[in-house]
């Protein structure tokens, strides 16, 4: 498997959109990874939008960046509330400086602009926040998948097979 060997932080909180949650966690597990749920709380079990479950594995304070080899934020309203940890906006900049890839979707644009690291940057997200990600520096279009450098970026849940794709490749390099 393409994956094997590759560990990737899956960050969680209240209100994920259950499909931008799940659907790259499955995929990514399907190519070897091992993917993490990771929120405040260690064992707590986070509800997304539509009902479904998640469990996160660590808390923020009991991971460390450079053992993962990527990140994923999810979309739904989780983002504006992982943007307001100052772990999780730390472990998007370690992940940044580092290069590592960055998996973000519809409003997960919110938690990598608060994280200032989307200065000249091409992005896609939700047409919601486009002003947001335009605002913070980025150059937004409006695509299913847009990849600049090792920041993979998506709009909504119709376009979840060509990101999660684009971003298997980039954690396959």
């Amino acid at each position: 498997m393409r994956l094997e060997n590759k560990k990737v932080i899956a960050l969680v909180e209240e209100e994920f959109e259950d499909l931008e949650l799940w659907y790259p966690i499955l995929r990514l597990r399907e190519e070897g990874a091992t993917v993490h749920l990771v929120g405040k709380e260690a064992g707590k079990t986070y509800t997304g939008k539509y009902g479904v479950p998640a469990e996160a594995d660590y808390a923020f304070g009991d991971i460390r960046t450079d053992e993962y080899d990527a990140i994923l934020v999810p979309g739904g309203w989780a983002p504006d509330k992982l943007r307001r940890y100052p772990e999780v906006l730390e472990f998007v900049r370690s992940m940044d400086a580092a290069q590592k890839p960055i998996g973000q979707i519809c409003h997960a644009g919110w938690v990598l602009i608060s994280a200032n690291i989307l200065q000249g940057k091409h992005v896609t997200s939700t047409p919601g926040i486009k002003d947001d990600m335009t605002n913070a520096g980025a150059v937004w279009h409006d695509e299913p998948v847009t990849v600049d450098g090792h920041i993979v970026s998506s709009r909504r849940p119709p376009d979840l097979p060509p990101y999660v794709k684009a971003f298997a490749d980039k954690l396959a390099e």
